[in-house]
């Protein structure tokens, strides 16, 4: 995480490359709350047109008059105000769609708004975060123009002492003890999951982090089982993480 902030702090865009629910959509936030920012969201599909990025014109009523107003998209905001742009799935997006970042994305810090005419020039704290998933169903591989306007961190499951300051910044656990439980058992499940014992969803920062969440106000091996082992399937697989997660809560 330290690696990242400075590339932030040194003008640069990130691009988080990584298997689903590794935690870079949490690791985005945190960076925003390190560096003190707003964050704005973009999430890919293969809809995603320059009105999702942009913004749109819509009607609306001036001293009695129907007028067209223009609503400023997550892109334009996060350039004029200063905020970190977030962009999930960047690889779901459709290629043909994506140019019109390459000038905020690169020296010069500016856009033509396609949608207005305007010169959109970038708020000195305005920077970018874009995560993508390889390998999945519907994903196309960034052109190289794209991709050299990031720097690119590979974010494999986010683990041990990174993943333990993310469980204090992303949610309300305090416990030093109980952040350091559920800090090697994440570690166990992405050892199953990695072996084929569990799916990947069980390995999932976001569930982990939903866990630490839930453990403020129940057990923590209730918690795990509304957040982790509820969402799988097959019940031999929900007893695999219970008993994982016994070994480290059994009694707590």
């Amino acid at each position: 995480m330290d690696d990242a902030e400075a590339a932030l702090r040194l003008g640069k865009h990130l691009l988080l490359r990584g298997p689903t629910g590794s935690g870079k959509t949490r690791l985005a936030e945190a960076l925003a709350e390190r560096l003190g920012l707003e964050m704005e969201s973009v999430n890919c599909s293969v809809d995603l047109d320059l009105e999702a990025l942009l913004g749109y014109r819509t009607l609306g009523i001036a001293e009695g008059r129907t007028v067209v107003e223009y609503v400023e998209g997550p892109v334009i905001r996060a350039m004029r105000l200063g905020r970190m742009l977030y962009i999930d799935e960047l690889n779901v997006a459709r290629p043909e769609v994506l140019p019109v970042l390459h000038g905020a994305l690169d020296h010069r810090r500016q856009l033509t708004n396609p949608l207005t005419a305007e010169l959109v020039e970038a708020h000195p704290n305005f920077c970018v975060i874009a995560a993508i998933n390889e390998g999945y169903a519907g994903t196309s591989p960034l052109n190289e123009a794209l991709l050299n306007r990031f720097v690119v961190f590979d974010v494999s499951y986010v683990q041990g002492d990174v993943l333990a300051e993310l469980i204090r910044e992303a949610t309300a656990l305090s416990s030093r003890d109980h952040v350091e439980r559920f800090v090697r058992l994440s570690a166990d499940l992405v050892r199953a999951s990695e072996v084929g014992e569990l799916p990947v969803e069980a390995a999932s920062i976001r569930a982990l982090l939903d866990a630490c969440d839930l453990s403020t106000q129940m057990p923590p091996l209730r918690a795990i089982r509304y957040a982790i082992a509820g969402k799988l399937s097959d019940p031999r697989e929900q007893d695999l993480v219970m008993e994982l997660a016994s070994s480290y809560f059994g009694g707590a």
